[in-house]
């Protein structure tokens, strides 16, 4: 039995398919770069289809290396379409993973100082929270790092985000 040449391209394309759904969302979302609200909206809708676009890839790079390997193809023709099938199931695989909460941990006890023993210059960034008398600023320099800080300022638990 001798394979088409669409065969590797179905393999192929499932598995550039398979990347593009791990890698455009988070080529969008990646820190300190700008995002433009079309592609924003592109990287959401990519992440709200990708089951079905990851279970559509899984299957076309599985059938095309089924139909490689019954065909009876020898040698490097076989390993790259198992190659191909195997790399598109971890991208599946990899897609399911938020590397963003596996990257960033909320500060839980985040310590302070009086705003006259800081060292933060003029133009620094801070998120600042003011409740019953008491008052909090959060450098964003900092923040950027964990994105989340759990905190009580004048006794109301709060979570500043960043």
């Amino acid at each position: 039995m001798k394979t088409d040449r669409k065969t590797p391209v179905l393999i192929g394309l499932g598995l550039v398919l398979a990347a593009g759904c791990v890698v455009y969302p988070l080529y969008v979302i990646w820190p300190f770069r700008y995002q433009n609200p079309r592609e924003l909206q592109a990287a959401l809708a990519v992440l709200r289809m990708r089951p079905a676009l990851e279970g559509l890839a899984v299957g076309m790079a599985v059938a095309g290396a089924a139909v490689y390997w019954r065909s009876g193809a020898r040698g490097w023709r076989r390993a790259l379409a198992v190659t191909g099938a195997v790399l598109t199931i971890l991208f599946a695989g990899l897609s399911r993973i938020n590397i963003y909460e596996m990257m960033f941990h909320p500060l839980d006890r985040p310590a302070f100082a009086a705003a006259s023993d800081t060292k933060l210059d003029g133009d620094e960034k801070v998120i600042t929270v003011a409740i019953g008398g008491a008052a909090r600023a959060y450098p964003v320099r900092g923040m950027s790092y964990h994105h989340v800080l759990n905190d009580v300022v004048g006794g109301v638990p709060i979570v500043a985000t960043y």
